[in-house]
Protein backbone atom coordinates (compact mmCIF):
# COMPACT_ATOMS: atom_id res chain seq x y z
CA UNK A 1 0.00 0.00 0.00
CA UNK A 2 1.16 3.54 -0.85
CA UNK A 3 1.06 6.94 0.86
CA UNK A 4 2.49 5.98 3.27
CA UNK A 5 4.42 2.84 2.32
CA UNK A 6 3.01 -0.26 4.04
CA UNK A 7 3.14 -4.01 3.63
CA UNK A 8 -0.14 -5.66 4.60
CA UNK A 9 -0.62 -9.34 5.36
CA UNK A 10 -4.05 -10.89 5.96
CA UNK A 11 -4.04 -14.28 7.69
CA UNK A 12 -7.29 -16.21 7.44
CA UNK A 13 -8.24 -18.35 10.40
CA UNK A 14 -5.58 -16.84 12.67
CA UNK A 15 -6.26 -15.56 16.17
CA UNK A 16 -4.91 -12.46 17.87
CA UNK A 17 -2.91 -13.94 20.75
CA UNK A 18 0.02 -13.00 23.00
CA UNK A 19 2.59 -13.98 20.35
CA UNK A 20 1.05 -11.54 17.87
CA UNK A 21 0.84 -8.79 20.49
CA UNK A 22 4.54 -9.22 21.31
CA UNK A 23 5.52 -8.73 17.66
CA UNK A 24 4.80 -5.02 17.91
CA UNK A 25 7.82 -4.53 20.17
CA UNK A 26 10.20 -6.62 18.07
CA UNK A 27 11.12 -3.96 15.51
CA UNK A 28 14.47 -2.32 16.28
CA UNK A 29 14.65 1.47 16.04
CA UNK A 30 17.54 1.22 13.60
CA UNK A 31 15.78 -1.16 11.20
CA UNK A 32 16.49 0.14 7.68
CA UNK A 33 13.07 -0.74 6.25
CA UNK A 34 10.44 -1.25 8.97
CA UNK A 35 9.19 1.68 11.05
CA UNK A 36 6.71 -0.24 13.18
CA UNK A 37 4.44 -3.27 13.10
CA UNK A 38 0.73 -3.31 13.89
CA UNK A 39 -1.77 -6.16 14.20
CA UNK A 40 -5.53 -6.37 14.55
CA UNK A 41 -8.71 -8.11 13.39
CA UNK A 42 -9.57 -6.93 9.90
CA UNK A 43 -12.85 -8.82 9.71
CA UNK A 44 -14.26 -11.98 11.33
CA UNK A 45 -11.76 -14.81 11.00
CA UNK A 46 -9.03 -12.62 9.46
CA UNK A 47 -6.00 -11.25 11.30
CA UNK A 48 -4.23 -8.33 9.61
CA UNK A 49 -0.55 -7.53 10.11
CA UNK A 50 0.65 -4.13 8.90
CA UNK A 51 4.32 -3.26 8.49
CA UNK A 52 4.75 0.51 8.34
CA UNK A 53 7.77 1.01 6.09
CA UNK A 54 10.47 3.67 5.97
CA UNK A 55 10.96 3.24 2.23
CA UNK A 56 9.61 1.35 -0.75
CA UNK A 57 10.60 -2.32 -0.69
CA UNK A 58 10.45 -5.41 -2.88
CA UNK A 59 9.00 -8.24 -0.75
CA UNK A 60 9.61 -11.93 -1.36
CA UNK A 61 7.13 -14.27 0.32
CA UNK A 62 7.39 -18.04 0.56
CA UNK A 63 6.36 -20.93 2.81
CA UNK A 64 8.57 -23.48 4.53
CA UNK A 65 7.77 -26.97 5.69
CA UNK A 66 8.66 -28.08 9.24
CA UNK A 67 12.34 -28.73 9.94
CA UNK A 68 14.03 -29.28 13.30
CA UNK A 69 12.28 -27.28 16.01
CA UNK A 70 10.36 -25.15 13.49
CA UNK A 71 6.80 -25.81 12.36
CA UNK A 72 5.10 -24.56 9.19
CA UNK A 73 6.33 -21.05 8.44
CA UNK A 74 5.49 -18.10 6.23
CA UNK A 75 8.65 -16.11 5.51
CA UNK A 76 8.70 -12.52 4.25
CA UNK A 77 12.02 -11.10 3.05
CA UNK A 78 12.19 -7.34 2.42
CA UNK A 79 14.65 -6.20 -0.23
CA UNK A 80 15.30 -2.59 -1.27
CA UNK A 81 14.12 -1.65 -4.74
CA UNK A 82 17.70 -0.62 -5.51
CA UNK A 83 20.35 -2.70 -3.75
CA UNK A 84 22.88 -0.53 -1.87
CA UNK A 85 26.28 -0.28 -3.50
CA UNK A 86 29.05 -0.12 -0.85
CA UNK A 87 31.52 1.36 -3.31
CA UNK A 88 29.09 4.11 -4.33
CA UNK A 89 28.48 4.86 -0.64
CA UNK A 90 32.20 5.36 -0.09
CA UNK A 91 32.40 7.71 -3.06
CA UNK A 92 29.39 9.68 -1.85
CA UNK A 93 30.81 9.98 1.67
CA UNK A 94 34.10 11.24 0.26
CA UNK A 95 32.26 13.83 -1.79
CA UNK A 96 30.55 15.18 1.33
CA UNK A 97 33.82 16.00 3.07
CA UNK A 98 33.93 19.76 3.89
CA UNK A 99 36.05 21.75 1.48
CA UNK A 100 38.67 24.15 2.75
CA UNK A 101 37.52 27.48 1.28
CA UNK A 102 40.73 29.26 2.34
CA UNK A 103 42.73 26.83 0.29
CA UNK A 104 40.72 27.84 -2.79
CA UNK A 105 41.86 31.48 -2.66
CA UNK A 106 44.88 32.33 -4.82
CA UNK A 107 47.90 32.80 -2.56
CA UNK A 108 51.62 32.57 -2.83
CA UNK A 109 52.50 28.94 -3.43
CA UNK A 110 53.72 27.19 -0.31
CA UNK A 111 56.62 24.79 -0.49
CA UNK A 112 55.38 21.34 -1.40
CA UNK A 113 55.50 18.92 1.53
CA UNK A 114 57.59 15.83 1.19
CA UNK A 115 55.47 12.98 -0.18
CA UNK A 116 54.30 10.55 2.47
CA UNK A 117 54.41 6.96 1.37
CA UNK A 118 51.22 5.17 2.41
CA UNK A 119 51.70 2.35 4.88
CA UNK A 120 49.27 0.13 2.97
CA UNK A 121 48.84 0.24 -0.81
CA UNK A 122 45.39 -1.35 -0.55
CA UNK A 123 43.34 -3.26 1.98
CA UNK A 124 42.86 -6.96 1.42
CA UNK A 125 39.13 -7.70 1.79
CA UNK A 126 38.25 -11.01 3.44
CA UNK A 127 34.59 -12.04 3.35
CA UNK A 128 33.73 -14.44 6.19
CA UNK A 129 30.60 -16.51 5.75
CA UNK A 130 29.01 -18.01 8.91
CA UNK A 131 27.21 -21.10 7.65
CA UNK A 132 23.43 -21.52 7.94
CA UNK A 133 21.27 -19.11 9.97
CA UNK A 134 17.64 -18.23 10.61
CA UNK A 135 15.23 -20.98 9.61
CA UNK A 136 18.20 -23.16 8.59
CA UNK A 137 19.80 -24.20 11.92
CA UNK A 138 22.38 -26.50 10.35
CA UNK A 139 23.67 -29.51 12.24
CA UNK A 140 22.94 -30.21 15.92
CA UNK A 141 25.23 -31.33 18.68
CA UNK A 142 24.56 -34.03 21.25
CA UNK A 143 23.33 -31.47 23.81
CA UNK A 144 21.33 -29.29 21.43
CA UNK A 145 23.99 -26.86 20.22
CA UNK A 146 23.21 -25.48 16.76
CA UNK A 147 25.68 -25.10 13.95
CA UNK A 148 24.31 -21.68 12.96
CA UNK A 149 25.15 -20.27 16.42
CA UNK A 150 28.64 -21.78 16.55
CA UNK A 151 29.60 -20.60 13.08
CA UNK A 152 28.46 -17.04 13.84
CA UNK A 153 30.52 -16.95 17.05
CA UNK A 154 33.61 -18.24 15.25
CA UNK A 155 33.11 -15.83 12.34
CA UNK A 156 32.87 -12.81 14.65
CA UNK A 157 36.08 -13.82 16.45
CA UNK A 158 37.82 -14.36 13.13
CA UNK A 159 36.63 -10.96 11.89
CA UNK A 160 38.15 -9.28 14.95
CA UNK A 161 41.49 -10.98 14.24
CA UNK A 162 41.45 -9.95 10.58
CA UNK A 163 40.44 -6.36 11.36
CA UNK A 164 43.37 -6.10 13.78
CA UNK A 165 45.76 -6.55 10.87
CA UNK A 166 46.82 -3.17 9.39
CA UNK A 167 46.43 -4.26 5.78
CA UNK A 168 43.25 -6.31 6.01
CA UNK A 169 39.54 -5.86 6.59
CA UNK A 170 36.82 -8.45 7.14
CA UNK A 171 33.14 -8.41 6.19
CA UNK A 172 30.48 -10.91 7.33
CA UNK A 173 27.78 -12.30 5.04
CA UNK A 174 25.50 -12.28 8.10
CA UNK A 175 26.05 -10.69 11.51
CA UNK A 176 23.01 -12.13 13.30
CA UNK A 177 20.65 -15.10 13.22
CA UNK A 178 18.94 -14.77 9.85
CA UNK A 179 18.92 -16.80 6.65
CA UNK A 180 21.04 -15.78 3.66
CA UNK A 181 20.58 -17.77 0.41
CA UNK A 182 23.75 -19.46 -0.79
CA UNK A 183 23.97 -17.50 -4.03
CA UNK A 184 23.46 -14.22 -2.15
CA UNK A 185 26.50 -15.05 -0.01
CA UNK A 186 28.57 -15.37 -3.18
CA UNK A 187 27.04 -12.17 -4.58
CA UNK A 188 28.00 -10.24 -1.44
CA UNK A 189 31.64 -11.27 -1.81
CA UNK A 190 31.74 -10.28 -5.48
CA UNK A 191 30.04 -6.90 -4.85
CA UNK A 192 32.79 -5.79 -2.47
CA UNK A 193 35.48 -7.23 -4.77
CA UNK A 194 36.64 -9.66 -2.09
CA UNK A 195 40.16 -11.02 -2.23
CA UNK A 196 39.21 -14.15 -0.29
CA UNK A 197 35.97 -15.88 0.73
CA UNK A 198 35.97 -18.17 3.77
CA UNK A 199 32.82 -20.11 4.67
CA UNK A 200 32.79 -21.39 8.26
CA UNK A 201 30.96 -24.57 9.24
CA UNK A 202 30.80 -27.13 12.05
CA UNK A 203 29.02 -29.97 10.37
CA UNK A 204 27.72 -33.39 11.29
CA UNK A 205 28.39 -36.79 9.79
CA UNK A 206 26.52 -40.09 9.76
CA UNK A 207 29.09 -41.61 12.15
CA UNK A 208 29.42 -40.03 15.63
CA UNK A 209 33.15 -40.80 15.78
CA UNK A 210 34.01 -38.56 12.81
CA UNK A 211 36.37 -35.88 14.10
CA UNK A 212 38.86 -33.25 13.07
CA UNK A 213 39.03 -30.15 10.89
CA UNK A 214 38.74 -30.09 7.10
CA UNK A 215 39.25 -27.55 4.34
CA UNK A 216 37.35 -27.72 1.05
CA UNK A 217 37.82 -26.02 -2.29
CA UNK A 218 35.53 -26.24 -5.29
CA UNK A 219 35.70 -29.29 -7.52
CA UNK A 220 34.91 -29.05 -11.22
CA UNK A 221 34.36 -32.77 -11.27
CA UNK A 222 32.76 -35.07 -8.75
CA UNK A 223 33.73 -34.81 -5.09
CA UNK A 224 36.96 -36.50 -4.03
CA UNK A 225 35.58 -38.57 -1.17
CA UNK A 226 32.31 -40.02 0.10
CA UNK A 227 32.29 -37.57 3.01
CA UNK A 228 32.85 -34.64 0.65
CA UNK A 229 29.97 -35.72 -1.57
CA UNK A 230 27.64 -36.20 1.40
CA UNK A 231 28.52 -32.85 2.95
CA UNK A 232 28.28 -30.96 -0.34
CA UNK A 233 24.80 -32.36 -1.02
CA UNK A 234 23.68 -31.45 2.49
CA UNK A 235 25.00 -27.88 2.32
CA UNK A 236 23.55 -27.20 -1.14
CA UNK A 237 20.14 -28.38 0.02
CA UNK A 238 20.13 -25.47 2.48
CA UNK A 239 18.81 -23.24 -0.30
CA UNK A 240 15.80 -25.48 -0.65
CA UNK A 241 15.29 -25.14 3.10
CA UNK A 242 15.44 -21.37 2.64
CA UNK A 243 12.86 -21.44 -0.12
CA UNK A 244 15.25 -20.63 -2.96
CA UNK A 245 16.03 -22.86 -5.93
CA UNK A 246 19.78 -22.67 -6.65
CA UNK A 247 19.50 -24.61 -9.92
CA UNK A 248 19.69 -21.50 -12.14
CA UNK A 249 21.82 -20.50 -15.14
CA UNK A 250 25.00 -18.65 -14.34
CA UNK A 251 24.43 -14.95 -14.85
CA UNK A 252 27.98 -13.63 -14.64
CA UNK A 253 29.94 -14.83 -17.60
CA UNK A 254 29.61 -16.80 -20.77
CA UNK A 255 30.47 -20.44 -20.17
CA UNK A 256 33.87 -20.36 -21.85
CA UNK A 257 35.11 -17.33 -19.95
CA UNK A 258 33.61 -18.72 -16.75
CA UNK A 259 35.53 -21.97 -17.12
CA UNK A 260 38.81 -20.14 -17.68
CA UNK A 261 38.27 -17.83 -14.73
CA UNK A 262 37.08 -20.59 -12.41
CA UNK A 263 40.02 -22.85 -13.21
CA UNK A 264 42.44 -20.13 -12.11
CA UNK A 265 40.32 -19.34 -9.05
CA UNK A 266 40.25 -22.99 -7.97
CA UNK A 267 44.04 -23.11 -8.24
CA UNK A 268 44.35 -20.10 -5.93
CA UNK A 269 41.72 -21.62 -3.60
CA UNK A 270 43.73 -24.83 -3.30
CA UNK A 271 46.87 -22.88 -2.41
CA UNK A 272 44.96 -20.89 0.19
CA UNK A 273 43.36 -24.07 1.53
CA UNK A 274 46.74 -25.76 1.96
CA UNK A 275 48.02 -22.80 3.97
CA UNK A 276 44.92 -22.77 6.19
CA UNK A 277 45.05 -26.53 6.64
CA UNK A 278 48.66 -26.25 7.80
CA UNK A 279 47.64 -23.70 10.43
CA UNK A 280 44.64 -25.74 11.57
CA UNK A 281 46.85 -28.80 12.01
CA UNK A 282 48.73 -26.93 14.74
CA UNK A 283 45.61 -26.46 16.88
CA UNK A 284 43.38 -29.43 16.07
CA UNK A 285 43.31 -32.93 14.64
CA UNK A 286 42.86 -32.93 10.88
CA UNK A 287 40.06 -35.01 9.41
CA UNK A 288 42.01 -35.19 6.14
CA UNK A 289 45.63 -34.17 5.63
CA UNK A 290 44.92 -32.54 2.27
CA UNK A 291 42.45 -30.03 0.88
CA UNK A 292 39.34 -31.82 -0.35
CA UNK A 293 37.26 -30.71 -3.30
CA UNK A 294 33.48 -30.77 -3.54
CA UNK A 295 30.66 -28.89 -5.27
CA UNK A 296 29.63 -26.52 -2.48
CA UNK A 297 27.42 -23.76 -3.89
CA UNK A 298 29.11 -21.05 -1.79
CA UNK A 299 32.48 -21.83 -3.42
CA UNK A 300 31.30 -21.24 -6.99
CA UNK A 301 32.38 -17.63 -7.43
CA UNK A 302 34.32 -17.53 -10.71
CA UNK A 303 36.74 -14.81 -9.59
CA UNK A 304 37.10 -14.94 -5.77
CA UNK A 305 39.36 -17.62 -4.25
CA UNK A 306 37.03 -19.45 -1.87
CA UNK A 307 37.36 -22.14 0.77
CA UNK A 308 34.96 -23.84 3.16
CA UNK A 309 36.34 -24.77 6.58
CA UNK A 310 34.74 -27.52 8.63
CA UNK A 311 36.07 -26.40 12.00
CA UNK A 312 35.07 -29.69 13.65
CA UNK A 313 32.25 -32.25 13.66
CA UNK A 314 29.43 -31.06 15.91
CA UNK A 315 28.03 -34.63 15.75
CA UNK A 316 31.02 -35.94 17.74
CA UNK A 317 30.07 -35.83 21.45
Amino acid sequence: MKDPERLVLDLEGADYGPAIAELQGKVAAGDPYIDKLRAGRNRPGVLRLVLDLKTEVKPQVFTLKPVGEYGHRLVIDLYPLVAPDPLAALIEADGKQPRNEAAMRPEAPAPAPAPVKPKVARLATIVIDPGHGGEDPGARGRHGSREKDITLTIAKRLKALVDAEPDMRALLTRDADYYVPLQVRVDKARRVKADLFVSVHADAFIRPNARGSSVFALSERRATSEAARWLAKKENEADLVGGVNIDVKDKYLAQTLLDLSQTATIDHSLRLGNAVLGELGQVNTLHKARVEQASFAVLKSPDVPSILVETAFISNP
